[in-house]
């Protein structure tokens, strides 16, 4: 299931939690996008010989929505000289509400782009204004309603929760509002102050104060309990999918398969023991693929790593660690070495323990980052 990642790093201004690689000046485009192109003939063989076509396409960013079409069909036309992706391929493209212009989203129906990842993050005024979100609440009710329009059935919609507030009333609404919008699939993240960003550094001085760790569970809880409510699957702690709409790019990332990032900033994984991270400097991306070089450093995962790895992805999703896939492929028997532990999440209801597979219950995804540290080697 090899899979392809291209890194868009322009945005039309900075939100204030965002610490992704992007710039807000357009003036590289041009020259990202030609660097871009010769990046996948530099890696046209990554797969290996008669690779298997691409099972998805994810553009990430950045804000993708930014391309044109005529930029997306040039992109896609020179894909397709190094690369097949099969006829039923996952191609996925982010985008801001403020970009769904009709005209744009009509435009955008002539590329192979199936599937759309849109950051809502919020539909109340005033958080997207504390995010520094591009789009308004309007754009964010109206724009879903245009992409359907459009044609683009397959869409899912990012949220963020854990925004301090008074009460938990403003994501009450976010969550009706989105399911009164059905979309077939929606990812919602905690709100994580980083210290690059806006947030981080008022934070530093004292000018914002980010929300407890209860008040983001709670929301966690009450973005489950209406999710699930509502006929969703929670296949990944972030992640909820009408069946069948799982997304398919993020799942082969949590099933350890190969995929190739393209851009800078992107990453690369051979789907044994390689990964490669690109710099995530434009000038510089753009200055080594001038020069024919690849702007990517490598690095060899020990078997530690890749246990490690494993348990990470795998106590995220609902299908759970597989204890047995744990100690023949990687040497890990955690059932040995942890017996006590895994013994007091079961017995405190965080985890359960089915057919040799490990996996949280909805109060241990809540613990999900101390549950995978507990069990690290």
């Amino acid at each position: 299931m090899p899979g392809l990642y291209l890194h868009i790093p322009f945005c039309r201004q900075a939100c204030h939690y965002c610490d992704f690689h992007f710039s807000t000046s357009l003036a590289r485009k041009p020259a990202v996008l030609a660097a871009l192109a010769r990046e996948v003939e530099l890696r046209a063989d990554f797969f290996g010989p008669n690779p298997a076509p691409l099972t998805s396409i994810y553009f990430g960013g950045g804000t993708p929505s930014l391309l044109t079409a005529d930029e997306l069909l040039a992109l896609f036309e020179h894909i397709g000289r190094f690369f097949a992706w099969a006829a039923d391929a996952e191609i996925t493209l982010e985008a801001n509400p403020d970009d769904l212009s009709p005209q744009w989203l009509a435009d955008l129906r002539a590329t192979p782009v199936n599937r759309l990842s849109v950051g809502i993050q919020s539909f109340h005024e005033p958080h997207l204004r504390l995010m520094n979100r591009a789009h308004s609440a309007a754009d964010a009710l109206t724009c879903l309603g245009r992409a359907r329009d459009a044609g683009f059935a397959n869409f899912s919609l990012d949220l963020i929760y854990g925004i301090p507030a008074p009460d938990h009333s403003a994501w009450a609404r976010d969550l009706d509002t989105a399911l009164a919008l059905a979309p077939p699939h929606l990812s919602a993240y905690a709100l994580t102050v980083e210290p690059r960003t806006a947030l981080g550094r008022w934070t530093a001085k004292g000018r914002f104060r980010p929300s407890t760790d209860d008040f983001t569970a709670r929301q966690f809880e009450l973005l489950t309990t209406a999710l699930v409510g509502a006929g969703y699957e929670h296949y990944e702690i972030s992640n909820f999918a009408r069946p069948g709409r799982h997304a398919r790019h993020n799942s082969a990332y949590w099933d350890g398969a190969a995929y190739l990032g393209l851009g800078p900033s992107a990453h690369s994984f051979d789907g044994r023991a390689t990964r490669w991270a690109t710099v995530a400097s434009n000038a510089a991306y753009v200055a080594a693929l001038e020069r024919g070089e690849l702007p990517a450093t490598a690095e060899t995962l020990t078997p530690r790593d890749r246990a490690n790895e494993y348990l990470m992805t795998s106590l995220r999703t609902s299908r759970g660690t597989d204890l047995a896939r744990l100690r023949t492929e990687f040497g890990r028997d955690v059932r040995a070495t942890h017996a006590a532990y895994l013994a007091d999440l079961l017995a405190r209801g965080l985890a359960t323990h089915h057919a040799d597979t490990l996996r949280l219950t909805t109060a241990g995804r809540l613990l999900a980052d101390d549950i995978t540290l507990a069990l690290f080697e």
